[in-house]
């Protein structure tokens, strides 16, 4: 079993939170997203403010029967939809943010802007928690949205987003898996080179606690059997907390494929941002926006944050 906690678990953390957040939401214009917020709300995890068409995001509530008592709305239209719901955290008014009906594009460029933007100096990421009952693993995955084509120090910059939010989540030292398609170090697929040198910095400690180990595949990095089977051992073979991957292509592609083929909740959170943002896709159902509201919150509630909005 893994130690990282369930999504049920991660709920009843956020039902006995002392006070509701306040959470900007880029494109709510949206019944998921509305349906999601009242939930959120009635729980008493957040206070929500809408940003998007007032009067579109009043009808669609009105469509789906949603009560928009506590919820704020900032009406913008097109561009200044993903920059108001930003200046909101800048502003002190929001402590996080939220991706809603809006492209990631359009998002990302108000977050990076460099005078209005949530910028902090590190690699901007997307880690995802994934939970698959049937093996009673649960695992974190990055980066599922960002960065296309990382650096050795921006995969470095990535794993420590992954290791920070496990340790937002619980676990401490958490095993860390530095993904390729082969175990074995091939000049040939330089990913290989990157996993190894990868896990050599991490082991070194100083801020960083984990264990990590590269390159590993996936059936390695997941399974127990394939480590016996492959006579390859280590702490982290089938037990991983953690899976960085090599680039945009690989980590997207493994975590579609889970989430629309396996049996297993889901969320999704943008670390290296001055503030936590609620990040999956715009396909997402209402219980995939609360799975990764509930993530968003445990790393917002973490004391070990250093910013606070």
């Amino acid at each position: 079993m893994s130690g990282l906690p369930s999504f049920e678990r991660l709920f009843g953390v956020a039902d006995a939170r002392g006070d509701a957040a306040t959470l900007a939401v880029a494109g709510g214009d949206d019944p998921t997203v509305i349906e999601a917020m009242a939930r959120a709300r009635d729980r008493g995890w957040i206070r929500p403010i809408l940003v998007g068409p007032e009067h579109r995001i009043r009808q669609v509530a009105a469509d789906i029967g949603i009560d928009m008592a506590g919820m704020q709305i900032v009406h913008a239209e097109g561009g200044d939809v993903a920059s108001s719901a930003v200046s909101l955290v800048r502003s002190g008014r929001a402590r996080a943010l939220m991706k809603g009906q809006i492209a990631t594009a359009s998002l990302m460029r108000a977050v990076l802007d460099a005078s209005s933007g949530l910028r902090t100096g590190r690699v901007i990421c997307q880690v995802a928690l994934v939970e698959i009952p049937r093996d009673g693993r649960r695992f974190l995955l990055a980066d599922t949205g960002i960065t296309i084509r990382p650096d050795l120090e921006q995969k470095i910059g990535i794993a420590t987003s992954a290791i920070d939010v496990s340790r937002a989540l619980g676990v401490a030292s958490p095993r860390v898996a530095i993904m390729a398609a082969s175990e074995s170090i091939n000049p040939a697929m330089p990913e290989t080179i990157d996993a190894r040198d990868i896990a050599g910095r991490l082991n070194e400690g100083g801020e960083i606690s984990c264990e990590a180990q590269g390159p590993l595949s996936f059936d390695l990095a997941y399974a127990d059997d394939a480590g016996a089977q492959k006579q390859i051992g280590g702490s982290v073979v089938g037990k991983a907390d953690a899976m960085i991957f090599p680039d945009l292509n690989s980590a997207n592609l493994t975590v579609k494929a889970i989430m629309y083929t396996a049996d297993c909740h889901f969320g999704g959170i943008l670390m290296g941002c001055s503030c936590p943002v609620v990040f999956m896709s715009r396909a997402d159902d209402v219980s995939t926006r609360m799975n990764s509201l509930a993530l968003t919150l445990a790393v917002l509630d973490d004391p070990r944050r250093k910013t606070s909005n």
